[in-house]
């Protein structure tokens, strides 16, 4: 499976980014997939799983009531819309896609990373 993240921009914190997780050569509908985020120096964290039906999500402390994952498998794409964004979001985003159908946030359950996207966000 080749991920392929997008959508990371430039944003004034309070704004809104949707950013988008597409895979080609193999489909990852029934794959749960992750968002996760990295800060130069510091660990990947988990930000974000969805169920392979997306009938199962779960968030992170640190972005619950802000972010929304969701995903369209018809599309092979699964989304994350990120609103009220603060400074302290900014960072490189990944998208992951899990071994099995429902995931957790350990990097381990994770078999296929993308290249992931920078979002920047301004005070």
């Amino acid at each position: 499976v080749q991920l392929q993240a997008s959508g990371g921009g430039l944003v004034q914190a309070g704004g809104s980014l949707k950013l988008n997780c597409t895979a080609s050569r193999r489909t990852f509908s029934n794959n749960a997939v992750g968002w996760f985020r990295q800060v130069p120096g510091k660990e990947r964290e988990f930000v974000s799983v969805i169920s392979w039906n997306g009938g199962t999500t779960s968030y992170s402390d640190s972005v619950k009531g802000r972010f929304t994952i969701s995903r369209d498998n018809a599309k092979n794409a699964v989304y994350l819309l990120m609103n009220s964004l603060k400074p302290e979001d900014t960072a490189v985003y990944f998208c992951a896609v899990a071994r099995g159908s429902v995931s957790g946030s350990s990097r381990s359950s994770y078999a296929y990373w993308g290249q992931g996207t920078l979002v920047t966000v301004s005070s």
